[in-house]
């Protein structure tokens, strides 16, 4: 019997924490506490089919999409889990138009969270796996009162630790902390995440891709190539490849991560900045797919290294094993579009 089947989460973050030099144990212990408002909305997804929780809330987000009423809980327990840890000074969710201020007794943490609370929801009432997304970054605003929207557009570069949880036939958490990347499954018999996917590496070629092919027609010419070129026979180069896309970032990605594929949601010509939020999407997925080897871009340059200017700003990627990745930036650079 394995010794990672005793490994729980916590002591996994205090044992990787303690490698590190000048280690206080804050970081330890806000992740602990989103690790507690994961299982929570764990509980409520796999009952959601038998309460009054899914379809929707009869609101809009911030996008003009229509609100889930699973997505407003995940929301809420994030929030009520982390606001009074006193290890944050602020947080931002892909459901809230500004920041997130926390309260003023608990605000002197060092620490900012962006979070998508429900990743996915429009396939809750299919019963299709989702998930919840989650960066973290140092406060870089002076003093140590409410944090600013400064402290939340920060490059992808500087994030501390990015994780995400996939509600699926089991629930699973995959983090990272900059040293590698862990997987744990969650336990129903007693509540526990046991380390069950240490030190995850994706392999540099792939046979998978992932992608939402209904919208070939209004992709960059690039992008029809190399589909096309995936789809043809050579067995030098391995190919064809096999199309996997789920609809749901978090697990198409959580699925490409362990076996290797690229995932690709592009600009197009009817959303020419893509569609995925960079600071809760693109971000955190991008830093945990990096620690286990692969690549991450927008199509022209990484992914982590970009700047945000604004909270919600939504940016194209091409995300997963690194070889795919590289090629697929080549065929986008060598195809120029047309100018009308």
């Amino acid at each position: 019997m394995g010794s990672t089947q005793f490994m729980t989460l916590g002591r996994h973050i205090i044992e990787e924490q303690s490698k590190y030099s000048g280690a206080t144990g804050e970081l330890s212990k806000l992740l602990h506490d989103l690790s507690l408002a994961a299982k929570v909305i764990s509980l409520e997804v796999n009952k959601a089919g038998l309460v009054d929780i899914i379809g929707f809330t009869g609101d809009n987000n911030i996008h003009g999409e229509q609100v889930k009423k699973l997505d407003m809980l995940a929301h809420d327990m994030l929030i009520k889990a982390m606001d009074h840890g006193g290890h944050l000074c602020v947080m931002a969710s892909e459901e809230e138009e500004d920041i997130i201020q926390i309260p003023q007794k608990f605000n002197i943490g060092k620490y900012v969270l962006l979070f998508d609370p429900l990743d996915g929801s429009s396939n809750i009432d299919a019963n299709i796996s989702i998930g919840t997304i989650f960066s973290i970054y140092r406060r870089v605003s002076p003093g140590d009162g409410p944090g600013t929207m400064k402290d939340c557009l920060q490059a992808g570069i500087h994030q501390v630790a990015a994780g995400y949880v996939v509600y699926g036939s089991s629930t699973m958490l995959v983090y990272t902390a900059g040293a590698g990347v862990h997987g744990f499954t969650l336990d129903p018999a007693f509540g526990e995440f046991l380390l069950s996917h240490p030190n995850i590496q994706t392999p540099k070629k792939s046979k998978i891709y992932s992608i939402n092919e209904g919208n070939y027609l209004y992709w960059h010419p690039g992008l029809k190539k190399y589909i096309k070129y995936l789809q043809e026979e050579d067995k030098a180069t391995n190919r064809p490849y096999s199309s996997r896309y789920i609809g749901s970032m978090v697990a198409d990605i959580h699925r490409n991560l362990l076996y290797g594929g690229i995932f690709m949601y592009p600009a197009d010509s009817r959303n020419p900045y893509g569609k995925l939020r960079l600071q809760y999407e693109c971000n955190p997925m991008a830093f945990i797919v990096e620690q286990a080897g692969g690549r991450a871009s927008n199509g022209k340059m990484r992914i982590l290294e970009i700047q945000p200017e604004k909270l919600h700003q939504r940016m194209p990627i091409f995300i997963g094993s690194e070889e795919d990745v590289k090629t697929v930036e080549k065929f986008m650079a060598e195809v120029v579009v047309p100018v009308n």
